[in-house]
């Protein structure tokens, strides 16, 4: 999920660029990487950086959200897919998490907490990419609530409340080096997601 393992096809430079960001922005942050920086660590051609970002670091910066909010979707959605409910799938995407931040020393976060922290709300693209990736985790948590019988609303509650928690809870991992925090919140989440599903069955 956060090593953005981007399928070497064409424009390969561009996708190069926006790996070797998004490790770079995660790692040290937005404003302490440079544009050599990226290019050196992509290998991609210096002219290249500029014909596929004109806008700089910023367009580089939100094509990282991007990118990195649609690779979460896609295991939310492998995971909604493969789950036979909300709570279990929250619990399993927790496991995951556990799994990919100890593998990385806890050098690895959430591939776009950092450059939302940093550059939201001034950057309006960047701002609308944060946006838009958050809508649709929620969306895909939210619709997994629906299909098990909650109410539309507090789905849509719940969803937001599942989302803050994975957030910060992995930043919380990365502090204390430990994936206890992931599984401590998303646990919660998971149990209230359990919940909610039964009062849903219930006459």
């Amino acid at each position: 999920m956060f090593k953005l393992q981007l399928v070497a096809t064409p424009p390969k430079h561009r996708e190069a660029l926006v790996r070797a960001a998004a490790d770079l922005f995660r790692r040290q942050g937005y404003a302490a990487t440079g544009l050599n920086e990226i290019l050196k660590s992509s290998g991609a051609p210096k002219g290249s950086l500029y014909h596929y970002f004109p806008g700089g670091k910023e367009q580089i910066g939100t094509e990282v959200v991007r990118v990195g909010g649609q690779l979460v979707a896609d295991t939310l959605a492998e995971l909604a897919d493969s789950q036979p409910d909300a709570g279990s799938l929250v619990r399993e995407y927790a496991r995951l998490l556990v799994g990919w931040v100890s593998e990385s020393e806890f050098h690895e976060g959430s591939p776009i907490t950092t450059v939302l922290l940093e550059l939201a709300p001034d950057s309006e693209s960047v701002t609308a990419a944060g946006k838009a990736v958050y809508r649709q985790w929620s969306s895909l948590l939210s619709d997994s609530l629906i299909g098990s019988g909650v109410a539309r609303t507090r789905a849509e509650r719940l969803a937001v409340l599942a989302v803050s928690a994975l957030e910060g809870s992995l930043v919380r991992a990365r502090v204390e080096q430990s994936g206890q925090p992931i599984l401590d919140s998303l646990g919660e989440v998971a149990d209230v997601f359990d919940a909610a599903i039964a009062a849903a069955d219930a006459p």
